[in-house]
C-alpha cells in the first residue's frame, strides 16, 4: 500500500479520522445529525475528512466549504488554528469557524450561516 491516499492524506491520518468519526464531541455529533443525508437544504457534507495533513471537521465538496467546531482546546491554540485556517484557504478552501456553545445554543443560526457560505460559492 502506498504511504499516501486520496486527497493527500497519509495512511496514519486516514486511520485517525476514521476514529475520530466513532469518537466524536458532543458539538460535533448535534452538528452532524444536522448535516448528514444532504438535510440541510439538500447539501453534501462529510465529517473528519482527512485532507493533506489535516482532518476536516466537516467538509462540502461541491462549495469547497471547511466547517470547525472549536472547543476550550482551540482557546490555548489560536495561533495554529488562524495558520490552518490560512493554509486551506490558500488551497482553495474557504473555513468557517463555530464555538462548541454556538452548536448547543443557536444551532439554527449556526445552520443559517453554513447553508449561506454554500450558497456563496464563487
Amino acid at each position: 500500500m502506498s504511504q499516501f491516499r486520496l486527497r493527500g492524506a497519509s495512511v496514519e491520518l486516514v486511520e485517525q479520522a476514521r476514529r475520530f468519526r466513532h469518537d466524536q464531541t458532543d458539538a460535533e455529533e448535534v452538528l452532524w445529525q444536522m448535516l448528514r443525508d444532504r438535510q440541510l437544504r439538500g447539501i453534501k457534507f462529510r465529517r473528519q475528512t482527512p485532507m493533506g495533513r489535516f482532518i476536516l471537521d466537516f467538509y462540502c465538496p461541491a462549495a469547497r466549504l471547511v466547517v470547525e467546531l472549536d472547543g476550550a482546546v482551540h482557546d490555548q491554540q489560536q495561533e495554529r488554528d488562524a495558520a490552518r485556517t490560512d493554509e486551506l484557504e490558500a488551497r482553495g478552501f474557504r473555513v468557517i469557524r463555530f464555538r462548541n456553545e454556538e452548536v448547543f445554543q443557536a444551532l439554527p443560526s449556526v445552520l443559517d450561516r453554513i447553508a449561506a457560505a454554500v450558497e456563496q460559492v464563487p
